[in-house]
């Protein structure tokens, strides 16, 4: 009887690192492209989610021209927005003026993510807005402001290519 039921139940043990409901012989996950106006993060998000399925997966990854499946993204906005203010008083020409000066701000990056069988053209999965967000502190030297912003693309790439990962090899 408790046979019958495990067989029935539609659970089933399966080895880990091994995608759920497709046979994934090898992938390829080209450089994502961007038509954000903002530059040079495509390579960093495409380096963090190669990175992800190579320490996760079991699925090789191959030039695109070898690949059974393909993983393309297609990074649509990073846009920063004001998250927290700080009130500065400027002195210009013997007058004093108060200013809000951005002390934080939250970007926030949508991108469309799809997995193709190059065999058949056919999309095993697509998500078409894709998006995660990350706080960062603006400081008064742009240097160290541009550190934090890249830190904080690190990490929504970071967790964009665990979703991904999941999406492609759990499948939901």
């Amino acid at each position: 009887m408790v046979c019958l039921w495990l067989a029935g139940c539609g659970y089933h043990f399966r080895a880990d690192g091994e995608p759920v409901g497709i046979q994934l012989e090898s992938l390829a996950i080209p450089m994502f492209s961007s038509t954000s106006s903002e530059i040079g993060f495509e390579s960093d998000f495409t380096k963090v989610i190669r990175q992800e399925f190579i320490s996760q997966g079991r699925v090789p990854l191959v030039p695109e021209e070898e690949a059974q499946v393909v993983l393309i993204g297609k990074i649509h906005d990073i846009l920063a927005d004001p998250l927290a203010y700080r009130s500065q008083d400027f002195t210009v020409g013997g007058q004093t003026t108060t200013f809000s000066v951005t002390k934080s701000r939250k970007l926030r990056v949508r991108l469309d993510v799809q997995l193709l069988d190059r065999r058949s053209g056919k999309i095993i999965w697509r998500e078409a807005s894709m998006q995660e967000q990350a706080n960062y502190v603006v400081s008064s030297d742009p240097l160290e402001t541009r550190y934090n912003e890249q830190q904080a693309v690190m990490n929504i790439a970071s967790k964009l290519s665990k979703r991904i990962y999941l999406r492609t090899m759990e499948r939901f």
